[in-house]
């Protein structure tokens, strides 16, 4: 089933494709690249192909100067696992103009292993799971809340399958990203971390707190939040602040990047999805908050995420903010607006402190919303349209 995916790297020169696994980096370069002669492929992920070009990543140098008439693009899956070869891409782009696609889940990796990202030679592209506008018509919101939307999960044909997809994920995940990958030295407190994770997802992070839970120390979450980050699991959503660097200073709020996988870390895919719930009201603001996440990626908007909370314990869940304009979002998952919730959203947002100017939306599922005290009430899907 053929998916138009938002990604739209430059054609002109190489690049890096960097997301999670299973969110449809492999099919993506096949459908746009693979229909000709034009690309060559080298899967990492095939042992033999990885012990070779690990023991000699020279071969790719050689592979490319054979290459270089019959293959526009030399493709490298998932090569975080051999970093070196970073070193003999740079090398091709600057003396023979080669073009590489360089596919896989783990900058962390990349960096780690002293790859210098090609120098600003390569555009860097991430690829997320399935946004509602990739899927159109196809796109359930009661599917994506309860399912996610890892592209083999959402196009799977039935529950049973979503279920033992979601579980392998997690297994492969620990088994594959962290032990294999060595990310971290342990893996039991990990994997309790990944749950307290799940639980903690859309709320204030206390990385004190975290660690006391999970038997670690401070600086040891702090990795392990780093690792999620750069491995595309995760973002961080700090406090708005017009200073960016006063911004970082507080708490921030910390969200997983698909809802499927954060309930099969939490051991609890068998939920209802109920409308009217508190429980639903938080998986909707998930899934908006990563929605705007990834239409933000994709785009050429480049807004900054954040939240914002008053001293008074009042908080705003989402700023979108440019360099001339804040979008400044409460996100509800109600089917009809409160009037009387949207003026007191309007107070707060009068109060709010910025050179920039200020645009207070009201996101919800009512589609016959209409505009009160200034507030622009939308629903959802228009909401996104708006911003993006």
């Amino acid at each position: 089933m053929l998916i138009h995916r938002l990604c739209n790297p430059l054609l002109s020169r190489s690049f890096f494709l960097l997301g999670a696994r299973s969110t449809g980096k492999t099919t993506f370069v096949t459908e746009q690249f693979g229909q000709n002669s034009s690309i060559y492929t080298i899967d990492l992920l095939d042992p033999d192909q990885e012990e070779k070009y690990a023991r000699d990543p020279k071969l790719l140098e050689r592979l490319v100067l054979d290459a270089a008439e019959a293959h526009e693009w030399i493709f490298i899956d998932e090569v975080q696992k051999i970093p070196k070869l970073l070193d003999v891409c740079h090398r091709m782009i600057v003396k023979k103009k080669a073009k590489f696609i360089l596919s896989g889940s783990s900058a962390r990796k990349l960096k780690r292993g002293g790859a210098n990202l090609l120098g600003g030679r390569a555009q860097i592209c991430a690829m997320h799971p399935l946004a509602e506008r990739e899927l159109g018509d196809r796109f359930l919101l009661e599917k994506a809340l309860k399912w996610g939307t890892l592209p083999e999960v959402y196009l799977a044909e039935d529950d049973k399958e979503r279920t033992a997809i979601l579980k392998a994920y997690t297994q492969v995940y620990l088994k594959e990203e962290i032990l294999v990958e060595q990310l971290v030295r342990n893996l039991e407190p990990f994997r309790l971390f990944l749950e307290i994770c799940a639980q903690m997802n859309t709320k204030v992070i206390n990385h004190s707190a975290i660690a006391r839970e999970a038997n670690v120390d401070y600086k040891t979450v702090q990795s392990y939040f780093s690792i999620l980050e750069e491995t595309y699991l995760g973002f961080y959503l700090p406090v708005f602040h017009e200073s960016l660097r006063k911004s970082q200073l507080s708490h921030p709020k910390f969200y997983l990047f698909d809802l499927g996988v954060t309930y099969a870390l939490m051991r609890n895919l068998d939920r209802s999805v109920n409308p009217r719930t508190a429980s639903y009201g938080v998986d909707f603001e998930a899934f908006f908050v990563t929605e705007c996440h990834r239409l933000n990626s994709y785009g050429d908007k480049d807004y900054r995420l954040s939240y914002y909370a008053t001293k008074g314990g009042v908080e705003i869940d989402l700023i979108l903010s440019s360099a001339t304009v804040h979008y400044v979002l409460e996100v509800k998952s109600a089917a009809r607006v409160d009037p009387v919730r949207v003026k007191r959203f309007s107070h707060i947002v009068r109060d709010l402190s910025t050179v920039r100017k200020v645009v207070p939306l009201w996101v919800s599922q009512d589609p016959d919303a209409q505009d009160i005290d200034g507030v622009r009430c939308l629903h959802w899907s228009e909401a996104l349209r708006t911003i993006f």
